[in-house]
């Protein structure tokens, strides 16, 4: 893909899963990588598999609700690397304390909707706002692009709704960015997953959760991560420099929007 080889791009979110596909994808296009995630030594695992591959990576340890480690990894990227020319965010807080305690609103607590905006909504607000300069300083500018969720747009799913909720201010927050800085050469974009089988997709082994996402979805197979690590880096390439503003469902079919 044009314009990703020698180029510093951050995953905010890195260590495993979706954003761990991402961080291998952009390694194998010729990109330095730095794999931000608060999981230290899953991020280290992610950027040594990249690093063995014959690509370039750092590992960083950062939190979405923490502003000070936010803006610490975007300058340590800089100083390391240069420049930064893209960013996925891709983190949030998918722990069964937060997540597991998502039901409906006459169920969950105020707590769960407080912790789930602030890492999945404002997290991507601390991020994009910590990188937004330096890309503006770039010359041809460069790319953010945000993961949303089904959720967002789906109504199947009557449970997890803080979930859905920051899933779909994720989708305006990306609009946002994308109209503001996109006539400066800022692209901003969203894809939102289906049904991923990371590892702790694959950990949970919920076979029943499985078996309805593809009851009710056309296609041959569940996702994995290098789906979404191919997209991702399209999206961060000059190969998409004429999308923006999008919110792509990659999901298998799940999601079919004009």
């Amino acid at each position: 893909m044009r314009g990703l080889a020698g180029k510093t791009f951050i995953v905010a979110g890195g260590a495993t899963g979706v954003g761990a596909g991402a961080a291998h994808r952009l390694g194998e296009e010729g990109a330095n990588v730095v794999v931000g995630d608060i999981n230290l030594p899953g991020a280290e695992a992610t950027a040594e598999k990249i690093t063995k591959n014959g690509g370039t990576a750092l590992a960083l340890h950062f939190d979405l609700a923490d502003e000070a480690t936010v803006d610490r990894l975007v300058a340590t990227t800089v100083e390391t690397f240069g420049a930064v020319h893209g960013l996925f965010n891709v983190g949030a807080d998918l722990s069964p304390d937060n997540l597991g305690r998502d039901k409906s609103v006459l169920e969950n607590d105020l707590d769960v909707w407080h912790r789930t905006l602030d890492v999945n909504v404002v997290g991507y607000v601390r991020t994009s706002r910590a990188v937004l300069p330096h890309l503006l300083a770039n010359e041809g500018g460069g790319s953010i692009v945000n993961c949303s969720s089904g959720a967002a747009v789906s109504g199947g799913d009557r449970l997890r709704p803080a979930y859905a909720a920051s899933k779909s201010a994720v989708n305006a927050l990306t609009r946002h960015i994308a109209g503001n800085w996109g006539p400066k050469g800022v692209r901003c974009n969203t894809v939102m997953p289906g049904l991923v089988m990371g590892e702790l997709q694959e950990k949970q082994k919920d076979f029943e959760l499985q078996k309805r996402f593809m009851d009710q979805v056309p296609t041959t197979r569940l996702g994995r991560p290098s789906d979404l690590g191919a997209v991702v880096a399209f999206l961060l390439s000059d190969d998409a420099e004429w999308i923006n503003g999008q919110a792509w469902a990659i999901d298998g079919g799940a999601n079919m929007r004009a």
